[in-house]
């Protein structure tokens, strides 16, 4: 509790000064009289932002007045809405000015780690950042339709050519010939996961196969395999980073909570609701 204490999100939320000020600059044309509209500087400024944003232009001066009575419309509107207590039992606007707040505090960034908490926090969730296996691997593809009952034969030669050094192209394909240090998730991509399994029971170091894929079998020469296992933090920093930022700001935001809701008493009025018989 002492750390989330610390967490400027929680300072910037509670810090309301700051954002009714910002609010007053952007929304300054809701004065204290019920019958004034000011349109303020800043207002006047996002408007024109906005239609910058959209046309890729400044506005001229009969569509910044345009937008201008777009605006007032739609403060009046809104002022007479509330008045009408419409506000009021809408969910829509009820979770609209909920997601609002969750913005609010969304949009302010917690302090950056340190690398003692990311390593902290990777030592804590290490099923989260486990990292592939890799290999790296020569083949040469041979398509069964084009070899037929010959098939068997034709892959013993060519596996003899390849280990006495002769170089064998196989059968044309658009697959690659070699793949380096690739991820267990690229090779299976590329070649299927038949593939991916037969390279876990093929010895590193010469021709071996056939090894069946999605598109055939293949001599494989095995030049190295890499199992995976725990990520070191300097491979995974910036998922470590993101992770661990959200979980501060999921914990801020749900401490901020805890602080206005002991402001708040709740009673469940359920006179005339039927209770299910083991309620």
């Amino acid at each position: 509790m002492t750390r989330l204490l610390r967490e400027p999100l929680l300072h910037f939320f509670l810090g309301g000064a700051v954002l009714f000020g910002v609010y007053g600059w952007l929304h300054g044309g809701r004065s204290n009289s019920p019958t004034e509209v000011v349109v303020s500087r800043g207002q006047l400024q996002s408007l024109q932002l906005q239609f910058e944003r959209v046309w890729q232009r400044p506005a001229t001066s009969d569509e910044l007045q345009g937008l201008i009575d777009g605006w007032v419309k739609e403060e009046i509107f809104y002022r007479e809405g509330i008045a009408m207590a419409l506000d009021r039992d809408d969910p829509v606007v009820r979770r609209r000015v909920g997601q609002k707040l969750e913005f609010i505090l969304d949009s302010a960034a917690p302090a950056s780690p340190t690398d003692a908490e990311l390593q902290s926090w990777l030592d804590a969730h290490p099923a989260d950042y486990q990292t592939e296996p890799t290999y790296s691997l020569r083949q040469v593809f041979f398509n069964p339709a084009r070899h037929g009952d010959a098939l068997g034969v034709d892959i013993a030669t060519a596996r003899r050519a390849l280990e006495s050094g002769k170089a064998i192209e196989g059968d044309t394909t658009l697959l690659p010939y070699e793949m380096n240090a690739a991820r267990a998730t690229d090779v299976a991509r590329v070649f299927g996961d038949e593939f991916l399994v037969g390279l876990g029971t093929t010895a590193i170091g010469g021709w071996h196969g056939p090894v069946q894929s999605d598109f055939g079998v293949h001599l494989v020469e095995l030049i190295e395999r890499r199992d995976g296992g725990r990520a070191a933090l300097n491979d995974v920093r910036a998922q470590v980073e993101r992770d661990l930022l959200h979980a501060r700001t999921e914990d801020a935001k749900a401490a901020v909570y805890e602080r206005l809701r002991a402001n708040y008493s709740v009673r469940i009025d359920d006179t005339g609701i039927p209770l299910s018989p083991g309620g």
